[in-house]
């Protein structure tokens, strides 16, 4: 389709800015929202605000183009009411949350699927899951019971699933007791586990019930095992099958057995390590139902490594977008404002999955897309194209299939940079022990530039 001549300019000259405009009016159109809202809230009703309203309010902030709710609100036309808009998000119920999610990645994996065609399946034959859990940090004690506590005041934490393959969160439990362990969220997400899925998890998932669980679903998993649960039996013998990257591959036949009695035969992989892990642990256990004619234990221990894809989103959350707002104390607010900057971040990777598709050259360079400069690239110039752009022009997008509008996001990102969105990671850290100094050496401080022209460090500087 033709583009209007304002909207041409920006796509020649901002192309990752239309890009983010096209994908959130997908991922979260207002009709779409409002009438999610009146789907699974509970208690909450309309009044003043719309919940279209205060998600369009809390991406602002999770985007980075406002510092706060409140700076995004009273940037709005027409006055939003600060009072109505607090007294909204305060109450939002965590089920819309986990609502917000899982609707807007749905409505987005048909977009991103064929941005991905060409690249190689994580596993053969599954659909690849990462589940962890993400604690909101300490918020800042506004609410007044907090105001004498001296320690840190939690808000909350979630439960995330992550297709890597798409780069989608694809689900969110949000949880406001921090405290919570989050092995008890993960009924709430066994619920979406079907046959072809591949569930990968640390060990803190390592229990009986989510074991028999993916197994009643017919569901495949990879999870590191626990010291004490689930406790398997060895039934056979170990044995050496090969190696990997990081150390020899081993595998064992072992059985589980739940509170009723069944008996579950599972693959021990045991992965001995060429260097300990952080912890200073040599060897890692997992345990997995899939057969050994679809995943060897070699492909197994690699795939558990991957896992760490999980970590960079959470990593790209925190530096890339706004997840973390720590002016908001009340738990659902909080989860609120991680839930809208999940939804952002699938934005993000869909913009970032049309870049690398546009330019396949850049990949094969070893150029890989920085979610924190596409970020930037959006709130550079979003605003000024909100205004030079009108709300007419971009409807005529509504109107494309999932595949068109993949098509079109593709045309656009051939405007963009990948040099210019590149990462640029750091290079391996020395690990040195810092060990044990008094209070009062750790409180000593040094003129900065003295040191450096003098060479050495001296308190007296």
């Amino acid at each position: 389709m033709a583009f209007d001549a304002i909207l041409e300019r920006f796509v020649k000259n901002s192309p990752v800015s239309v890009m983010a405009r096209l994908v959130l009016q997908r991922a979260v159109s207002a009709e779409w929202m409002d009438s999610l809202f009146e789907a699974h809230r509970k208690r909450q009703y309309t009044r003043e605000l719309l919940f279209s309203t205060v998600v369009e309010l809390m991406s602002v902030v999770a985007m980075g183009l406002r510092p706060s709710l409140h700076a995004g609100a009273k940037a709005t036309e027409g006055g939003t009411s600060i009072a109505a808009l607090y007294e909204k998000v305060n109450r939002m119920e965590p089920d819309l949350v986990r609502a917000l999610v899982r609707g807007s990645a749905q409505r987005l994996e048909p977009v991103v699927q064929p941005l991905r065609t060409g690249e190689k399946p994580w596993a053969e034959g599954y659909r690849v899951r990462v589940i962890d859990g993400n604690h909101l940090p300490a918020s800042e004690k506004r609410l007044k019971p907090l105001r004498e506590f001296r320690g840190a005041a939690l808000p909350g934490h979630s439960l995330v699933v992550y297709a890597p393959e798409q780069g989608l969160v694809v689900d969110v439990v949000p949880c406001e007791d921090a405290h919570a362990q989050e092995r008890t969220l993960v009924a709430a997400v066994l619920e979406h586990a079907q046959q072809g899925d591949l569930w990968i998890a640390d060990r803190n998932f390592s229990t009986t019930r989510i074991v028999f669980g993916l197994e009643d679903r017919h569901a495949a998993f990879i999870i590191r095992e626990h010291g004490r649960t689930p406790s398997p039996t060895e039934v056979g013998k170990r044995k050496r099958v090969g190696r990997v990257e990081t150390g020899v591959v081993f595998e064992q036949p072992v059985q589980v057995e739940d509170d009723g009695g069944r008996l579950l035969t599972l693959r021990r992989i045991e992965l001995q390590l060429d260097e300990p892990t952080e912890e200073g642990e040599p060897l890692i256990r997992l345990l997995t139902n899939a057969p050994k004619e679809k995943l060897s234990a070699e492909k197994v221990a690699c795939l558990y490594r991957k896992r760490w894809s999980i970590e960079g989103m959470f990593q790209s959350l925190e530096s890339a977008l706004h997840s973390e707002v720590r002016t908001l104390g009340h738990p659902r607010a909080a989860l609120l404002a991680f839930g809208t900057a999940v939804v952002a971040y699938n934005i993000l990777a869909v913009i970032q999955a049309a870049v690398e598709a546009a330019h396949p050259e850049a990949k094969a360079e070893g150029i890989e897309l920085s979610p924190f400069f596409v970020a930037t690239e959006v709130q550079a110039t979003y605003g000024g194209r909100m205004i030079a752009v009108g709300d007419d022009v971009w409807t005529a997008f509504d109107e494309q299939s999932p595949l068109q509008l993949s098509r079109t996001l593709i045309r656009i990102a051939q405007h963009a940079q990948p040099k210019r969105l590149r990462k640029h990671p750091r290079g391996p850290k020395k690990k040195t022990k810092k060990g044990y100094v008094s209070g009062r050496t750790a409180r000593q401080h040094v003129a900065t530039a003295r040191v450096l022209a003098s060479g050495r460090i001296d308190s007296t500087s």
